[in-house]
Order: C-alpha cells, then structure tokens, then sequence
C-alpha cells in the first residue's frame, strides 16, 4: 500500500512538472526598439556597502535609449556606508537619482515596501523595473523585459541565479532557476502563485490601479503581493518569459543562519499564495516524505522511485539551465536534490513554531 501511494506520488509530481514545462517554453510578441517605452528602474538598499557598488556599475553598462530610462537608488535609512558610495558614484551620471530615507516607526509602510513606495512615487517611466542592492544584471535587462510590454501587459518577470564558489553557493544557484521554474509556469499558464522582486517588472498605471502600496496589506513577500494584486485587476496579462537576456544574478546567502532566514521569510510569504500554491506545495512535501520514509518499510522499488524522482527533477532543470546558459551550474545538481528535499520537509514544521521574520536587521 505504501508504494502504491509513493508511485502515485511520483506520478503525479512527474505530471505536474512537464504541465509546468509547458507553460515556461511559451513566447511572447515583443516590441521593436523604436516602441520601447519610458522605464525607471528602482533599486532598494539598506546597507549594502559590500554590493552597491557592482549593483551600480551593472545598472550603468544597461543598454537602453538614453531619454527613455531612470535609475532610481533608495537608500533605506542604512547606517553604513551605502549612502556615501551611492553618491559618490552617480556624481556625474544623469540617468541615475537617489532618495534618502530615514527611520519612521510610525509610517504604515515598513522596510522595504516603504522604500519602494516612495521610488515609485517619483518614477517617471511607464514601466517599473526592480532589482536588489546585490544583483547585477544583463547589459540588456532592461531592454529585454521592456520589449515584452505591448498593449495589455501588466507584468513581466525574470528569472534570477546566483553567484556560486562552492557547494554551498551552487545549491542555492539551482534553487533559485527552479523554485523560478516553478513561478514562469503557472504564471504561463494563467495560475500565479510566486514571483521574485529582484528581477520583476511592472506597468505603473496598473500598480496605481491596485491602489499602490498604501492600500495593500502588508506583507514579507511584497512581490508577489503586488504580482497577484494586479492579475486580479484582470485588465492585465502577467507573463514569464524564459530569456537570457532578462537574466539576473544575486548574492548568495554566505551563512547556514543567513540562508536559513531567506527560506523562512519566503515560506513565511507562501502561506499568502492562492490554493493552487498550496497544493503544489503540499504534493512536493508529500512526495519528498515517502521519498524519505518508503526504506524503511522495506520497498523492492523505492530505489527505482528514487531515480525516477531525482531524473524529473535533473530533465526538468536541464533545458532552463541550457536556454540561461548556466548549464555550468548543474555540477551542483546532487548537493541541490539534497538540499531540496531537507528544507522542503523542514520549512513547514519551522514556520509551524514562529512566524517572525528578519531581515536586512529588521525582525516582521
């Protein structure tokens, strides 16, 4: 009986992948050059002095017409040198501004909701385009997620990676391409459960139409927040294209602590998620438990589960890694299946006993 409910398991979790490899290899029409509209790119940061600066220099490599595109750096009220280096490098660069933030306890909005708020509140450009404070992105980022904004687009998103030395890095490298896998297929598919807010983009008068910040309830995962706040508009298309030129790569967590934190603050967020989220969710707990548990009830075939588990998992991440050209990245693969199945049946039992969140030293 127990392997019948593990096949059943796989099965399922083998379905739900290529339902899910569908909706990532889908295109989009794209504008040309000459029909790019206006952008402002806006980038919260809360002491970052050990990334603004490679953050900047990418930003200002972006290849994008010159009347057409703004930089806008927040500083959220940091107490190290992060100001300092931001004003220091835009000195002499028009497409960049800067605002200054300090602490207000009594604002509604908190941390970095408020200091994207007030970015967008200055924003010119027709479209939003938000990174983080230790990312670089794609000379062509901009561009690419730009073009995909014809008429009845609300929402376009992009895939992010991470910089890898080691096992630790290049675990949290995959993680990252297939948790966004995961995002680019339901969105694709008109299901949007997740998204990241470090490589999301957004039209301003839709964000405006959702009332802004100020009018959402307050959230961990404000990205996916204002994601499903506009898809409900049901005025807008929110897509998912899986292109190169949109890639994004972020700095790894250096701690198991750090990492830890990272994972919470998300699981914490994906309890927001629709219900289709939440079943995805509770599938890939299931299957990753009897993955754990069907040994020790003596099964002839849980090695065979096993591999045909661990092969979903390597033909789905393949093709994704292959189209970013991170195929590089997949050395790591085992160290990630590991990693996945551990904090996959972990997360939910933590989240269970606390639902405090930290993050950039501010504890939610």
């Amino acid at each position: 009986m127990f392997e019948i409910i593990f096949l059943i398991l796989v099965s399922g979790y083998f379905i739900i992948s290529a339902a899910l490899i569908v909706g990532t290899k889908k295109t989009f029409p794209k504008l040309n050059e000459e029909q790019l509209p206006t952008v402002s790119v806006i980038v919260a940061a809360r002491n970052e002095e050990k990334n603004i600066l490679s953050c900047l220099k990418s930003l200002n490599n972006l290849k994008y017409p010159e009347n057409k595109i703004e930089i806008i750096i927040v500083d959220d009220a940091s107490t190290d040198n992060t100001a300092t280096l931001i004003s220091n490098y835009i000195l002499d660069k028009d497409r960049f501004r800067t605002l200054r933030l300090e602490e207000n306890e009594s604002n509604k909005l908190k941390g970095k909701v408020r200091a994207m708020a007030e970015g967008i509140k200055v924003a010119k450009g027709e479209i939003i385009l938000t990174t983080d404070a230790d990312c670089t992105v794609n000379p062509f980022w901009a561009k690419t997620i730009a073009s995909y904004y014809v008429e009845d687009v609300g929402v376009v998103n992009g895939f992010t990676s991470q910089k890898f030395e080691g096992a630790f890095s290049g675990m949290q490298a995959i993680d990252f391409i297939y948790l966004l896998f995961i995002a680019s297929g339901t969105i694709n598919l008109g299901k949007p459960v997740s998204c990241i807010g470090n490589n999301m983009s957004f039209r301003k008068k839709a964000y405006i139409e959702t009332g802004g910040f100020e009018h959402l309830p307050f959230s961990v995962t404000e990205d996916f927040l204002l994601l499903n706040s506009i898809s409900k508009l049901k005025k807008y298309k929110v897509i998912y294209p899986l292109d190169k030129n949109s890639l994004v790569i972020s700095r790894p967590a250096s701690t198991v602590r750090e990492l830890s934190n990272q994972k919470k603050r998300w699981a914490v967020g994906g309890f927001e998620t629709p219900p289709l989220g939440i079943g995805l969710m509770l599938w890939s707990f299931l299957t990753n438990l009897f993955l754990l548990l069907t040994p020790f009830f003596f099964s002839a075939v849980w090695l065979y589960l096993l591999i045909f588990k661990v092969s979903i998992d390597f033909f789905v991440l393949l093709p994704v890694h292959q189209r970013l050209g991170l195929q590089k990245n997949l050395k790591y693969f085992l160290v990630f299946e590991i990693y996945y199945i551990l904090y996959v049946l972990l997360l939910p039992f933590v989240v269970l006993f606390s639902k405090k969140v930290k993050w950039k030293d501010r504890v939610y």
